[in-house]
């Protein structure tokens, strides 16, 4: 298990960013939490295999289909051990 800080800017608020996110996560078996920031990106905490993580990143470089990203920034954080992913 690993933990992911992630931080994806452009055009990801009021697009159904997070909820792809959610989405994608679920099907990726990745726990964790995607929310809205105050400057507009949408910021993630991701928890699942080191594979599987690899594959969130790639897919919010895309994100989705109305959504457009400029910048995908990722950190490794602490284990947080959520039990499902939420959209806070």
């Amino acid at each position: 298990m690993k933990h992911l800080n992630i931080r994806v800017e452009g055009t990801v608020q009021g697009v159904w960013f997070r909820d792809s996110t959610r989405k994608k996560a679920n099907e990726l078996e990745i726990k964790g939490f995607a929310r809205n920031e105050p400057d507009g990106s949408v910021y993630i905490e991701a928890e699942g295999t080191e594979e599987n993580l690899v594959k969130l990143v790639e897919w919010s470089q895309v994100g989705s289909e109305r959504s457009t990203v400029t910048s995908v920034k990722q950190w490794d954080g602490k284990l947080q051990y959520f039990e499902d992913f939420t959209i806070a």
